[in-house]
């Protein structure tokens, strides 16, 4: 009896899935926007087979060459091959931008778990607490930590990550606040549930909708957050190839070389655009009442 429950819920999950591709896949924006996120993921992936030269190679090529056959994205100052430096920033990324969501995404759904399920006191302090974190612009508050923490990426990816948790706290908590009174909620209080166990079995699950299609955005954010650090020498340092340090290399070659801002900062833009695109596009799949 247990195995044929179990293969019920197997099945149910599979066609919700199955049904949750099927709204995705008909915006076509969202399919184009994960197809280059998909594409991206694999290039960090399998860098040191797709990239031509070593990320730190210098000589490479002539000092601050522009596009050709041989480096198709020209070479940097120190005669590194920029396609290659490119494919591997992919890497430092993508890394930082789903550590950081990771740690934002946990903290914060925690905590706007625990506040809407318990609301009262716990629940003014705690927002309290997060209102004043997104009353501080988020560039800033982690520029702040990662100057008290030091420069690094272990640094970068918690500054970052704290800085997006008033975001995932508040999400969370709309969501349990409207689950808190349902009767699956008493019932497991009536079989003697623990809170730990009501929050993290039954209250979170039904926040993972929210949580993903913040999640998806989030990372857009968290890229742009840390390519602004490391922009502004704050970040991961040199010579670690990662895109926000190749714009800040290249600015002061702006006028003579302008493909080592050009591509760094148009990859950028792709990576946030298509990601911010598939977010919108699974927002509208995970919620059907979104869609017109």
């Amino acid at each position: 009896m247990p195995v044929k429950k179990d293969a019920v819920k197997k099945d149910r999950r599979q066609s919700q899935i199955g049904e949750i591709w099927r709204r995705l896949r008909v915006n076509k924006g969202a399919v184009a926007g994960l197809c280059v996120i998909l594409l991206l993921t694999a290039m960090a992936v399998f860098a040191p087979w797709l990239a031509p030269y070593g990320p730190n190679k210098m000589n490479a090529g002539p000092r601050l060459a522009a596009s050709s056959l041989k480096h198709p994205l020209g070479t940097d100052s120190f005669g590194r091959d920029q396609l290659s430096r490119v494919i591997y920033g992919a890497r430092i990324s993508l890394y930082v931008g789903f550590i950081a969501v990771g740690i934002g995404a946990v903290c914060g759904g925690f905590i706007g778990a625990v506040v809407g399920y318990y609301g009262g006191r716990i629940d003014n302090i705690l927002m309290r607490l997060m209102d004043v974190l997104l009353a501080v612009p988020q560039t800033i508050l982690a520029i702040a930590i990662v100057g008290a923490l030091g420069a690094n990426l272990v640094n970068l990816m918690i500054a970052v990550g704290v800085s997006q948790i008033p975001r995932y706290a508040r999400i969370v908590r709309a969501s349990a606040l409207s689950v808190r009174g349902q009767e699956f909620i008493e019932a497991a209080r009536a079989i003697g549930a623990s809170d730990l166990r009501i929050i993290v079995e039954n209250i979170l699950p039904n926040c993972m909708a929210p949580i993903i299609v913040q999640s998806t955005l989030g990372v857009a954010s968290a890229i742009l957050s840390a390519a602004a650090l490391s922009f502004l020498g704050l970040g991961i340092q040199p010579p670690t190839p990662e895109w926000g340090s190749m714009l800040s290399l290249g600015r002061q070659y702006m006028r003579n070389a302008p493909h080592l801002t050009f591509y760094p900062g148009l990859i950028i833009a792709v990576v946030v655009l298509s990601l911010n695109i598939f977010g919108d596009g699974l927002r509208d799949a995970l919620d059907p009442r979104l869609r017109q």
